[in-house]
Formats: C-alpha cells, structure tokens, sequence
C-alpha cells in the first residue's frame, strides 16, 4: 500500500476560494467585470490583461485530490471476475439470453425500453454501411458502491453481480460497431466477455483513479475503447494524460485509427472523460482539457473522419462544449444536437446531500464534412425510468448511453 503526500490543505483551500472568484469574474464578457478582474490581478501581483491561471500547488490539488487526502492507496488487480467463463463459441442471442435470465432474478428489473430518432440524409452522398458508435460511462463499480451515495437505489442494483449483466445487455442489445466507455473497472469482464462476439478493446486507467483509495477495489477506472475485429483492422493506438496549463491532470484520452476492412476507409475514434464537479475554476480547467484533447485528436486524425465521445462532465453552456464546436483545426459538431438540440439529460440522478440532479453532459461529436448522421438512440422517457432515477434494477448507471450511426461521405479518401 502506498502512504498519501502531506501538503497544507489550509492553504490550499484559502488559495482555492480566491482562484473561484478570479474564475467566476474572468468567465464574464462585460466591460466592468474585466475591470473588476484586471483590478484584483494587480493587486495580488498577477499579469493584468491575462487570463486567470491558478498556481501549480493548487492545480496538482484540483486534478490529483486522491493524492492530498489521508487515504492509503491500495493496489488491487483487476480480479473480481474470474467466477464467470465465457464459450468462444456463445452466440449473441445466446449471451444476450443469458443476460437476461440473470437479471429476472429480481422484480422490476428489465432494462429501460429505447427508441431511436432517424436522421434525414442524402443517400447519394454517403457510401458503405453505417457504423453504429455506443458511447457510455458506465459508472465505476467501486464509487458507485461506496462513494456517490446512490440513496434512492436499491443496495442490490448497486451489486455487481447484478450491474455487469445489465452493463453488458446494455450494449449488446443495441449491437454497436464501435464502444467507448468511461468509469470502466472491470475491463477484464468487458473483454473477455465482448470477445465472444468478434470485439478487441483497449484500456487506459486514470493516473490517480479515485477507485484506488477504496477498500475492494478492483484496480483503477478508466477510459476504454471495443471495436469490431471482423469489421475493422488497427492501424493505431494512442493515449494521453491530459494537461492542464502544462499540469498533468488526472483524466486521460484514447485514440484508435481503424481501418474499415470493406472499404478500406480509416477512422479516428477517441473517448475521454473531463473533470468533474461544479463552479467556475472547475468549468475552465474542464475547458483547457479540453483545447489538449483537441490538440492531441488532432495530431494524429491526420484529416481522417473523427468521432470524440465522452463524458465531459459540462453542460453545452459551458465553454468547453463551444471549444469542441468551434476548433478551427479540427471542425466538430455535435450528432445529437442533428435532432434539434442536445438531450435534455443524459444523465439523471439522486445522490445524498447533492440532492436530484439532470442534466446534459455526455457527447458524441463527428467531422460532419467527412461523416454523415443516419440515427441516434433516444434518452428513456421519464416515465419509464422511475421516480428514484438511476442506476436502478432497471438500468446500471448514472448516465444514460448515447448511440450514433455514421456513414462516410463520398469522395472521403479516409486520409487527407
């Protein structure tokens, strides 16, 4: 087991209300409220005129909170599987069947009913066979049992006997050509058991996950990518630790280059998962991860069709989401907002002393002058999620998936 560092968290956090309010002032567009922000920079001593950059101390503090806190690191292998075998020869209606006969163990506990929403196109301008994209965060197995305070849930659809049978009939059932996930910590559980059906994944952990202070963990959370091996061959793997104003920070990303075997067309796929949490700082740290994604995406896309999918924990008024939107270098839309406008949640639940909570954060966002939108998976009506929200016995995370068909657009080399 590993011992925490020692800093002054007195200090930090005096110096954490101060960079809140100089966030807070420098997210304003009003003149006064730049004169308020250039005022105070000089009388602290900052670079008036320039954006507001906490100091180093204190960033460590804002992406790396599980190394200043009292907690023992404990290093635990991912292991908490080994109870289940999976045939190379299973089908799918054979596996997805035997996901659902698990879970009729308890009442009231089939999945969540999803429709889709067709996307009108141009057939002339697209070729090939779309490319059905699942993105998820999945819900981490160790915060979601002991930290997040899942009070409206019942303890048993918290246990993950129960949550990795229903995590899987979530993806199975819709039959993605492509998975990315956040919040995985039973990667060997996905692996072994998405092989069955002709999928190779790839795991990225977060440096500092927060799943390893946590007594029964089953080794660190992360970011995660599955593919069709009967679809797509692997040209390239990728991985980053996002930074912030040069500071490792403690979320990462997850870039393949997949070639279509029919076609011959090269896709960029990448998934993160911003920071979390509310307030100003917090809303500018997520935007500088996100400008390093984009950076990092771009670097190896090399004009090639992209999708981005992940949690970006940031509602679409958020800067971030406009940065994403906006990249000159690597022009993004968003396929949900193809609808009309993102969701209204893709995410809704009930946490002790946070109280119920609703709200857009999770994104799928394409090179829409390279790929073209066909369908996306709805959000469950209200109605047939419940009054306690997720997870639930009827759905095994916080967040909802979101799936995309792509199709490619003609005269799209795959590789400027």
């Amino acid at each position: 087991m590993e011992k925490p560092c020692r800093y002054d968290l007195s200090a930090i956090k005096r110096s954490l209300e101060l960079a809140e309010t100089l966030a807070s002032v420098s997210l304003m567009t009003s003149p006064a409220a730049k004169r308020r922000l250039q005022a105070r920079s000089v009388e602290l001593g900052l670079r008036p005129g320039q954006p507001y950059e906490p100091p180093r101390e204190l960033l460590l503090y804002l992406v790396r909170m599980g190394s200043f806190t009292s907690s023992v690191k404990i290093d635990n292998e991912d292991s908490q599987d080994k109870d289940l075998t999976f045939e190379n020869h299973v089908t799918y209606q054979q596996l997805l069947e035997y996901c659902r006969a698990y879970d009729n163990q308890w009442p009231n506990s089939q999945l969540i009913k999803r429709t889709f929403t067709s996307i009108p196109y141009d057939p002339d301008s697209v070729e090939g066979n779309p490319v059905r994209v699942l993105q998820w965060n999945v819900l981490s197995q160790a915060l979601g049992q002991n930290n997040d305070r899942f009070d409206s849930c019942p303890l048993e659809a918290l246990e993950w006997k129960h949550r990795r049978c229903h995590m899987l009939e979530e993806i199975l059932r819709h039959n993605p050509d492509i998975i990315c996930l956040q919040e995985v910590d039973h990667f060997d559980f996905l692996s072994r058991a998405l092989a069955t059906q002709s999928y190779s994944g790839l795991f990225v952990p977060k440096p500092d996950s927060p799943c390893v202070y946590i007594n029964d963990n089953n080794g660190p959370d992360g970011c995660a990518i599955f593919y069709k091996n009967d679809k797509f061959d692997l040209l390239e793997k990728h991985d980053k630790i996002l930074q912030v104003w040069t500071v490792h920070s403690n979320q990462v990303s997850l870039l393949l280059i997949l070639q279509d075997k029919s076609t011959q067309k090269e896709l960029c796929v990448s998934t993160t998962h911003l920071k979390a949490r509310k307030g100003a700082l917090l809303s500018t740290l997520r935007n500088e991860q996100g400008k390093d994604l984009l950076q990092f995406i771009s670097s190896h896309a090399a004009g090639r069709p992209t999708i981005v999918c992940g949690d970006f924990n940031a509602e679409p008024t958020e800067p971030v989401y406009n940065t994403m939107c906006s990249c000159s270098y690597l022009p993004l839309d968003s396929a949900y907002k193809l609808s009309g406008s993102e969701p209204l949640y893709t995410s809704w639940k009930i946490r002790g002393g946070e109280g119920e909570v609703k709200h857009t954060i999770d994104y799928m966002f394409y090179t829409k002058h390279k790929l073209t939108v066909s369908n996306i998976l709805n959000m469950p009506k209200e109605i047939d999620i419940g009054e306690n929200r997720v997870p639930s016995l009827s759905y095994p995370s916080d967040h909802f998936s979101l799936i995309s068909d792509f199709y490619f657009n003609k005269n799209t080399s795959g590789c400027d």
